[in-house]
């Protein structure tokens, strides 16, 4: 069995949360006998106590049981503190249980505000509103033992002084969720509460090959460089950093064995957008095009330090708008290809169509060189290393999503596969398909594991997943696809802006400062200001009522249709009108910055 990755120092798994009228204390419950955390509720400073305050009839506080401390956010005037108000355990990875948090909570240290100006009270529960969507974060994983940052082979490659040290730092700062809100706990050295984070994805499954119980485990680490929704973070920064960056990392245990393949998804890395403007399909624009071989360069690059060999498969479409898309891409990537980098162009959609996915076998013949020479981790019964992985394939289409699941999930299978072949438990022509319930476990895993991913960036379930979980395209999948496709295109346009704002303000992308954020060029002027696609959409379907019962009025009186033709071409220019300016009707993110 491998080796554990215990940390020096614990973190506390339950907490009591009092909450007095000047200060908040978090009093460990687990049996530690460690200090208590006091939290100002004037400024959100932070310092360490042996003793609780006194109560009173006056001072009575109220209390809370809470199993983590996310950490602290500051805006204009006041700080905020996020907490972990419940949890479930949904398994275990390498022997330490894994939690889901099931629900966040955020306390405000904001009664230095009360002497604000009033613009500025104005502008900080703006801010402040955004933390309750934050609140509704999907997908947040933790361990109050191991890190659940690092990948089986990184963990085991680990030093034994790295592994003394307190889980946040021992932790891939990439997935590290609440990263940029630990900073203020970091710099109090209160190593005690700092719990790491993840957002992604946690499923497992046992099952039995004849006399044997295998365990597989699939996590998904979503990266947080360029974290966002589906439309409003596309493509690369100029770091090459990309949008929808997730490692996946398929786990088995089998008869003290394990074993452990990773793969990355991750946006095409071009300078690129796609702003929404009520139309379906937003068209492509790719900005400043001669940056593009070094912003891909930096990507694949980082890439390599961390993960060896890449092959880079690209599953966009060769017409339309992915077609451009996908041939600058391959552009940029023939500066940069070298043995260890290989591009590999496959259109999806046109072998394997909308149904015959099972065409992807296509694919997989022409990528299992890189497959087979670059492997996957095994390790003994021992914790000894007996094979490792030397190279990852990175998967994108456009959103990362559908496509590139139903691939990914084609890979993983015959990389399990090829692991039980090396154990001896499969013959040389045997696979998961022959057997039923290994099968049907592994198909639910990936469905799963789609669904989780497609939701954080999307809103919505993957698509084509009836392919993953059940093996075949079916009428209702296809009927569920188009029901969330058009949930997509909603929440695209209507929700995601603000969404979007909420995550630039956990993740520290967007900084709060009163010199900025009091200006008044963050609001909104002219035709922004009273604009709104539902009482856009209320006036042009009220045209179109008046010109019916106009309409139904002239066979007694031939005005009437006068009327109709007015009230059906004022409701026809009102829809041209909001269709012309599509972005100006769109709920777009006000913290948002556009490429220039």
């Amino acid at each position: 069995m491998m080796e554990k990755a215990d940390s020096g120092q614990k973190l506390y798994t339950r907490m009591r949360l009092w909450e007095f009228p000047d200060q908040y204390v978090i009093e460990p419950t687990d049996g530690s006998q460690g200090s208590s955390l006091a939290i100002s509720r004037v400024d959100g400073s932070m310092q360490l106590i042996e003793k609780l305050p006194d109560s009173s009839s006056v001072r009575v506080p109220k209390i809370r049981t809470i199993f983590g401390v996310v950490g602290m956010l500051k805006l204009l005037a006041g700080s905020y503190l996020m907490v972990i108000t419940d949890r479930e355990q949904v398994g275990s990875y390498l022997g330490h249980s894994i939690f889901k948090v099931s629900s966040l909570k955020v306390f405000s240290c904001d009664h230095s505000l009360k002497n604000s100006p009033a613009e500025q009270k104005k502008m900080e529960a703006e801010f402040s509103g955004l933390l309750n969507i934050a609140e509704k974060t999907p997908g947040l994983y933790f361990s109050y033992e191991t890190n659940l940052t690092l990948s089986t082979q990184r963990l085991h490659d680990l030093g034994d002084e790295s592994k003394l040290l307190p889980l946040w730092r021992q932790a891939e700062p990439r997935f590290l969720w609440n990263n940029y809100m630990m900073e203020g706990m970091i710099d109090n050295k209160l190593d005690p509460y700092l719990l790491p984070i993840v957002q992604g994805s946690f499923h497992h499954f046992q099952a039995a090959i004849g006399k044997d119980i295998i365990d597989v485990t699939l996590i998904a680490r979503r990266c947080t460089r360029r974290n966002g929704t589906r439309m409003w973070r596309r493509g690369a920064d100029s770091e090459g950093y990309v949008a929808n960056f997730v490692e996946t990392e398929q786990i088995m245990h089998l008869n003290g064995f394990t074993s452990s393949f990773v793969q990355v998804r991750g946006s095409i890395p071009l300078l690129w957008d796609q702003i929404v403007d009520l139309t379906y399909k937003p068209k492509f624009e790719i900005v400043r095009l001669e940056e593009s071989p070094r912003v891909a360069e930096r990507h694949f690059l980082d890439l390599r330090k961390k993960y060896g060999a890449v092959l880079a498969v690209d599953l966009v479409n060769t017409h339309g708008g992915e077609g451009r898309l996908s041939e600058k891409f391959a552009n940029a990537m023939q500066h940069i290809v070298s043995d260890d980098l290989r591009y590999w162009h496959f259109d999806f959609h046109h072998i394997c169509g909308h149904v015959h996915f099972e065409r992807l076998s296509i694919l997989y013949e022409q990528i299992v060189d890189f497959l087979d020479r670059n492997g996957y981790l095994l390790l003994n019964e021992k914790g000894e290393k007996m094979k490792e992985q030397l190279g990852v394939v990175r998967t994108n289409c456009i959103d990362c999503l559908d496509r590139t699941n139903v691939t990914q999930s084609m890979i993983a299978r015959n990389m399990l596969e090829c692991q039980l072949r090396r154990l001896g438990i499969f013959a040389a022509e045997e696979t998961i398909s022959s057997h039923h319930n290994l099968d049907e476990c592994f198909r639910v895993l990936w469905a799963d594991h789609g669904d989780d991913v497609s939701i954080q960036y999307s809103g919505t379930p993957a698509l084509k997943g009836d392919f993953v979980r059940c093996g075949q395209r079916t009428m209702p999948g296809i009927a569920k696809d188009g029901v969330s496709a058009l949930l997509r295109y909603y929440y695209n346009n209507f929700c995601d802006g603000t969404k979007q704002d909420a995550i630039d303000l956990l993740q520290g992308h967007y900084i709060v400062s009163v010199s900025r954020d009091m200006t008044p060029a963050s609001q909104k002027g002219g035709l922004e200001a009273v604009a709104s696609f539902p009482l856009a959409l209320f006036f042009v379907l009220m045209g179109f009522f008046f010109a019916t019962l106009s309409l139904r009025q002239v066979r007694y009186d031939l005005r009437h249709l006068f009327f109709s033709v007015i009230w059906a071409g004022l409701s026809i220019a009102l829809a041209a009108f909001v269709r012309a300016n599509g972005r100006i009707f769109c709920n777009r993110p006000r913290l948002h910055k556009p490429r220039s």
